[in-house]
């Protein structure tokens, strides 16, 4: 005496609900092994390294334009909170800039650095 169906249709309906719920224990049995290996973080590749666009990179002196928050134009570091939107320069015109009366900022003080020898 069997505990099978004796029909043809019942015994395809139990293959196919054994087959899914063994698809399930195998899924369930790798997603528990999965934590035991080593992971990888996945490489970006070459065109999506290339996609992202690059950021510029912070000039080291900056001068801020005569505005309405500022009423004089301002000679800043390159990372001063207190520059805005600045237009970069170098050391020495930064230098340059300080002697020909342009004021430093009370924030950052550039003077301090750019003034060493």
């Amino acid at each position: 005496m069997s505990d099978l169906p004796p029909d043809l249709d019942r015994l395809r309906t139990l293959e196919t609900w054994l087959s899914i719920s063994l698809k399930r224990v195998r899924e369930e049995i790798a997603a528990v092994e999965r934590p035991a290996q080593p992971r990888r973080s996945p490489r970006p590749s070459a065109a999506a390294r290339a996609a992202v666009p690059r950021r510029e990179r912070t000039p080291d002196w900056g001068i801020s334009s005569a505005d309405i928050g500022a009423p004089v134009a301002e000679i800043h570091r390159g990372d001063c909170f207190a520059g805005g939107a600045m237009q970069p320069l170098s050391a020495e015109r930064a230098r340059a800039e300080l002697a020909d009366g342009v004021r430093a900022c009370g924030v950052c003080r550039p003077e301090t650095v750019l003034r060493r020898p």
